[in-house]
């Protein structure tokens, strides 16, 4: 565990750099939920490339980047109920406050949005309070 905090700081780094390359090449925020909604609510269709080309570099690169990875343990739930839950929930939220920690939180602070920056407090103390609830309170997790 010494050094498992490196792949954190890897992982946040090519977020970071994903967005602004996408900020650069398209002049608009990289937001997940944005890019998804688009793409189900058809609103997307002039972008429909770009969109997909995006999810399948989210999903792909991982799969590349296995031989890299050593096996590690999360602290993910096994309660495939609770993992839907939580997926359903999410993406709701997102709906909800109109984009995600990618827009709001890595484009949106990196552009001293305030917006953005308020957003990514909300979401924080949310995932916060959700944690103590479900974990701490109510033990389902």
């Amino acid at each position: 565990m010494p050094a498992d905090w490196i792949w954190g700081l890897i992982g946040g780094m090519l977020i970071g750099c994903g967005g602004a390359v996408y900020l650069l090449a398209n002049g608009r925020v990289m937001g997940a939920s944005g890019i998804i909604g688009g793409l189900i609510d058809g609103s997307g269709r002039n972008t429909m490339a770009e969109r997909l080309a995006f999810l399948a570099g989210v999903f792909l690169l991982p799969i590349v980047l296995k031989p890299v990875y050593r096996p590690f343990s999360t602290h993910v739930t096994e309660n495939l109920a609770v993992l839907i839950a939580a997926g359903l929930l999410v993406g709701i939220g997102t709906r909800i406050a109109n984009g995600c920690t990618s827009g709001h939180g890595v484009c949106g602070i990196s552009r001293l949005s305030l917006r953005g920056m308020v957003a990514t407090v909300f979401y924080i103390m949310a995932g916060g309070l959700t944690v103590v609830l479900f974990r701490h309170i109510l033990g389902v997790i």
